[in-house]
C-alpha cells in the first residue's frame, strides 16, 4: 500500500472514527453505543414498504454466488447461502441474488435464470429461507420479513455459456468500455434493437410472474453496476426511443416496471440503482510491476462522457440532477415503493462501488483511502434522501466499517440519512451480524469481513464465490487450494519484482 490509510482495527472508539472521518473532510453520525432491540434501537424499528410492515432496518443485498447449476437451478451452495440470509436477523432480503430473466442474459454459466423448472426451484429456495428464519427467531418471525427477487440482464457482461467467453448485448457502443472489454465498435450486431428490447421487457414480466407465484413479495428491476438496465441510463447517443434525452434513456426502466405492474398489480416494485458513475479505472502502469498492479487511475476518456450521475464535461465529479429526477419519476409515475442505492461498477471502477483494502486479482490498488469511497456513497445517499424524503432508501458501502458497522448503521438511520442499512459481502462469513447487533451481543470479530476480496478473486478465476478466509465451509472446498495457488503465484511475482512493496501474508491475515 503506497499511501497512509485509516486502519479501522486500530481505532479504539467511535470518537476516534469520527475524528478520522473529519480529517478526511467528511462528517458521519457514529453512535458511541449500539442499542439492542430491547433498548429501542433505531435499527430495530419497523418501516412500511408498499403497505407491508418490515420488522427492522437491516437489509441483505443481492449477491451472485457463481454456484447455480448449468440449467439455472439452485445448488447446495446456493441453498446454504439463502438459509444464512434467513438466519441473518435482517427483515429485508433484497433479491437474494441476481436472477437473469433469460438464459443468454447471465453474467456467468452458473447464474440463476428463468427456465422451465424455475418456479418449483425458486419456490423451494424461498421457503427454505423463510423456514430458516422461523427456526432461528420463532414460528411467526417471518410475518414481518420482506423478501424479493432481483431481475437482471447482464448486458455487456454476459457470459452465459463459458466463463472465459464474453457474449455481450449492449444498449450502445461506449467509447471507453468497448475497448476495455474487447467489443468491436463496428459490430452493431451486439447492440440490442428496439424490437429486441420490447421482447426483453416481456421476459422481465415473465420472470416477475414466476417470482410472484413462487411467493416473493417484491421484485427489483436492476439498474446498477454497468449491467443492461444501468447502461440504458447513459445511452445519450443511442438513436430511437430508448436513448437520447432523459425520457428516452429511462424508457426501458419505466416500461419494464409498467408492464410488471400491469401483469402483477399486487407485487411490490423496487429498483437497485447506481446513483452515480465515473469512467473506468486501470492500474497506473508507471507504478505497476509483474504480479502487483499499481494504484488505480482513470482511463483516458472523451468529452462529453456518457455517464449517469456524473458531470459529462468532468465525469470524475458527481452530478445528482438526473438521479434525483429519476427517483421522483420512479416514485410518482412508476409506483416504485423503494430504492436500493449503490454506485459505479465492480467491473471497471470497484473502488467506487465496493471499497476494499485489498484488490481482487484483476483489479488495482486503492487510489484513495477506502474509507473515502464509503463516505462518498453514504453522503450521496444522504443528499438523495433530502431531495426525495418520502421514498424509502437502502444504503450501501457499510461492510468496510467492520467493528464499527453497527455504530455507523445505527447513526445514519437515527439521523435520517437513510432508511435501511444494506450489507452484502459481510454476510458471506458473518451472516448473523444483524441478529447479534439487535440482541445486544458482542460482535464476533474473527468473522468480520476484512475486504481481502477473495469472494471476487474466486469468480474472476472461474471459482464459486464465498468467504474463503473466514468461512470454514469454503476453507474446506477444493477451490480453496486453487485460490491459494493463484494468490501465491501473484505474491511471488510481486516479491520478485519489488520485495519491499509486496503485501506480506502476515499482514493480510492480521
Amino acid at each position: 500500500m503506497d499511501m497512509d490509510v485509516v486502519r479501522l482495527t486500530r481505532l479504539e472508539s467511535a470518537q476516534a472514527l469520527r475524528e478520522a472521518v473529519q480529517a478526511l473532510g467528511y462528517s458521519l453520525p457514529v453512535d458511541d453505543e449500539v442499542r439492542s432491540a430491547a433498548e429501542d434501537s433505531p435499527l430495530a424499528r419497523p418501516a412500511v414498504i408498499g403497505g407491508f410492515p418490515v420488522g427492522n432496518r437491516w437489509c441483505i443485498h443481492p449477491m451472485e454466488g457463481w454456484d447455480a447449476t448449468e440449467d439455472g437451478l439452485p445448488s447446495e451452495l446456493t441453498i446454504r447461502r439463502w438459509e444464512h440470509f434467513g438466519e441473518s436477523g435482517a427483515k429485508l432480503i433484497w433479491g437474494g441474488e441476481a436472477f437473469a430473466v433469460r438464459r443468454d442474459g447471465r453474467a456467468n454459466p452458473n447464474q440463476l435464470y428463468l427456465g422451465p423448472r424455475s418456479l418449483e426451484a425458486m419456490t423451494a429456495l424461498l421457503q427454505r429461507l423463510r423456514q430458516a428464519h422461523r427456526e432461528k427467531f420463532g414460528p411467526k418471525a417471518d410475518e414481518d420479513l420482506l423478501v424479493g427477487l432481483q431481475l437482471t440482464h447482464s448486458g455487456r457482461f454476459c457470459r452465459p455459456n463459458r466463463k472465459d467467453l464474453a457474449e455481450p448485448r449492449i444498449a450502445y457502443h461506449h467509447p471507453v468500455l468497448d475497448a476495455k472489454f474487447g467489443i468491436d465498435p463496428r459490430n452493431d450486431a451486439v447492440v440490442l434493437q428496439d424490437g429486441e428490447i420490447e421482447k426483453l421487457i416481456e421476459d422481465y414480466v415473465a420472470a416477475a410472474v414466476m417470482a410472484e407465484r413462487a411467493g416473493f413479495q417484491f421484485v427489483d428491476i436492476k439498474a446498477c453496476h454497468g449491467y443492461l438496465g444501468h447502461e440504458f441510463l447513459s445511452a445519450f447517443d443511442r438513436p430511437g426511443k430508448y436513448g437520447g434525452d432523459f425520457a428516452g434513456r429511462t424508457r426501458f426502466l419505466r416500461e419494464a416496471i409498467g408492464a410488471i405492474r400491469q401483469a402483477c398489480p399486487r407485487l411490490i416494485i423496487g429498483v437497485r440503482l447506481s446513483a452515480f458513475d465515473c469512467p473506468p479505472f486501470r492500474p497506473d502502469p508507471a507504478r505497476s510491476s509483474p504480479g502487483r498492479p499499481g494504484p488505480g487511475i482513470p482511463h483516458e476518456f472523451p468529452l462529453p462522457y456518457p455517464g449517469f450521475g456524473c458531470r459529462r464535461e468532468a465525469p470524475l465529479e458527481i452530478d445528482l440532477a438526473e438521479p434525483i429526477a429519476l427517483l421522483r419519476v420512479l416514485r410518482d409515475e412508476c409506483g416504485a415503493a423503494f430504492v436500493n442505492l449503490s454506485a459505479g461498477s465492480p467491473y471497471y471502477n470497484p473502488h467506487i462501488q465496493r471499497p476494499a483494502l485489498y484488490p481482487p486479482s484483476d483489479g488495482y490498488q486503492p487510489p484513495e483511502d477506502p474509507l473515502v469511497g464509503c463516505l462518498r456513497q453514504i453522503n450521496t445517499v444522504r443528499r438523495l434522501k433530502e431531495a426525495v424524503p418520502d421514498l424509502p432508501m437502502i444504503g450501501t458501502a457499510y461492510t468496510y466499517f467492520q467493528e464499527f458497522l453497527p455504530h455507523v448503521g445505527q447513526g445514519v438511520v437515527r439521523a435520517g440519512w437513510v432508511d435501511f442499512v444494506g450489507v452484502g459481502r459481510q454476510v458471506l462469513a458473518y451472516w448473523d451480524l444483524p441478529a447479534d447487533a439487535l440482541a445486544g451481543r458482542p460482535l464476533q470479530f474473527k468473522r468480520l469481513c476484512r475486504t481481502f476480496s477473495d469472494c471476487t478473486t474466486g469468480p474472476r478465476n472461474g471459482l464459486v464465490s464465498g468467504c474463503y478466509p473466514l468461512d470454514p465451509h469454503y476453507k474446506s472446498l477444493p477451490e480453496q487450494a486453487r485460490l491459494k495457488e493463484i494468490k501465491a503465484r501473484s505474491r511471488a511475482a510481486a516479491d520478485q519484482s519489488d520485495p519491499e512493496s509486496a503485501v506480506s501474508k502476515s499482514e493480510e491475515q492480521s
